[in-house]
């Protein structure tokens, strides 16, 4: 099992993303601590009314990533996740081929199409076009990151003998798609290298447009639905899970024997990634759970 850190999302108006620390700061602690990821999430114009209701705040997660990047050596950095059909493909492909570059082959590009109607309408992207978009997106980006000169007609646009240098150092930059849907799934067992089901209450899918998953029985079938689609590709795929149980993210080092039987059980269903993360607090809160959750469960042995 390998554990990624997400930094703690803001949630609201009252207070700032980054109080909870210095981005390059933070991944180093991870890095130092065991973790062997570090994410950040994407929300470029969300709705007011959404954020003063509990939706989170993020920063741009290339950029806040790159500062990751800089302060780490080993930490795999995740966008968790970023939106595909708000950006143009090329767009997307130079931001994570310049990130996977920088990073000397640490990217991992998390993605899915979205769900919050505001930031599409505001970045002026249609709604009902997104599946179709995140689709194109998929044959775009291995063209882009090639290094080799390429044609491609798209719904909105049309490259004409194109070429994107420098190449990425990963070829290709591992694809790893979040969302429950049926669409979803078919998407990784065809191009991507995992997938990132998303947990959390029925309310929270609906919120989502997605799919609920309500038990761990229910996940371990469709790990398995995902790898019968991937045929031989199946023991490539990660499968990256949630956990977070706002007991850990407050106290990791007290209920610990719960919380380890909560990963080995996620470990039986198939998951072999694991995202969790401190309540958003001060740095040194902050750095303490880093600290914490590396001694109790990395270093131990999970």
């Amino acid at each position: 099992m390998k554990f990624i850190l997400q930094y703690p999302q803001a949630n609201g108006l009252e207070r700032d993303m980054l109080d909870a620390g210095d981005v390059g700061e933070m991944a180093a602690a991870a890095e130092r601590a065991g973790f062997d990821g570090f994410s950040l999430t994407e929300h470029p114009i969300p709705g007011a009314r959404w954020l003063a209701h509990g939706g989170h705040q993020s920063v741009d997660p290339f950029v806040a990533l790159a500062f990751a990047a800089a302060a780490t050596k080993r930490l795999r950095l995740l966008t968790y996740l970023a939106v595909v059909p708000y950006r143009n493909p090329f767009l997307l492909a130079k931001a994570s081929a310049t990130l996977d570059r920088m990073s000397n082959g640490r990217f991992v590009l998390g993605v899915g199409s979205g769900y919050h109607k505001t930031e599409f309408h505001a970045l002026g992207v249609d709604f009902e076009e997104r599946n179709a978009l995140f689709d194109e997106a998929l044959d775009v980006l291995p063209l882009a990151w090639s290094g080799e000169a390429f044609s491609f007609k798209g719904r909105h646009f049309e490259a004409r003998n194109v070429i994107q240098l420098p190449r990425p150092t990963q070829q290709p930059i591992p694809i790893w798609i979040g969302g429950n849907s049926r669409l979803a799934r078919r998407r990784v067992a065809r191009a991507a290298q995992a997938w990132m089901p998303m947990g959390g209450t029925e309310e929270l899918a609906k919120t989502t447009r997605t799919a609920h998953i309500g038990s761990l029985d229910v996940l371990r079938d469709m790990i398995a639905e995902v790898k019968d689609m991937a045929r031989e590709r199946a023991g490539a795929l990660d499968f990256v899970g949630q956990y977070p149980d706002p007991d850990l993210s407050t106290s990791p080092t007290r209920d610990v024997a719960r919380h380890r039987d909560a990963f080995a059980r996620q470990a039986r269903a198939g998951i072999t990634w694991i995202v969790v993360g401190a309540s958003h607090a001060a740095p040194e809160r902050h750095r303490a759970f880093i600290e914490e959750f590396g001694a109790t469960y990395i270093a131990a042995g999970g």
